[in-house]
């Protein structure tokens, strides 16, 4: 009988039967030239090979490229530039307010939503062929 334990082992050994091993794809070659840090064992005997890719630490006193792009994008001044943008153009979408300010859509969807909820933003009609209004505090 067999247990969900050994049903994993019995599998890989069933799959390694069923489809030859012809040896290394274009893309194993061209990742391995891309980056010499992988450790790649190719065994042909055995119809398997294994990669092993080691993790660079990183300082965590040194903000990643992500962080600090990320942190930038989410800044009170990403709001303004907005609010600016539309004062620019009311009939402005919003995939034309990412390729301005170099964010994606859903960032620019995610800012405008909180302008909309601090009430400094409407949106008139609807999607397509609608505006933007600005809303002034008094």
């Amino acid at each position: 009988m067999c247990t969900n334990r050994n049903s994993p082992i019995l599998i890989s050994y069933i799959a390694k039967g069923l489809l030859p091993y012809k040896g290394l794809g274009s893309g194993i070659k061209r990742a391995l030239d891309a980056w010499p840090q992988i450790d790649f064992a190719d065994n042909r005997e055995g119809c398997l090979f294994t990669v092993t890719v080691y993790r660079k630490e990183v300082d965590s006193s040194v903000k990643t490229k992500s962080s600090l792009k990320s942190s930038l994008k989410s800044s009170p001044k990403t709001e303004d530039k907005i609010v600016e943008r539309i004062r620019q153009d009311v009939f402005i979408t919003t995939e034309k307010l990412g390729k301005n300010l170099g964010i994606s859509k859903r960032a620019v969807l995610k800012q405008i939503d909180k302008l909309k909820k601090q009430g400094r933003l409407r949106r008139i009609g609807p999607a397509r062929g609608g505006h933007w209004e600005i809303i002034e505090p008094q």
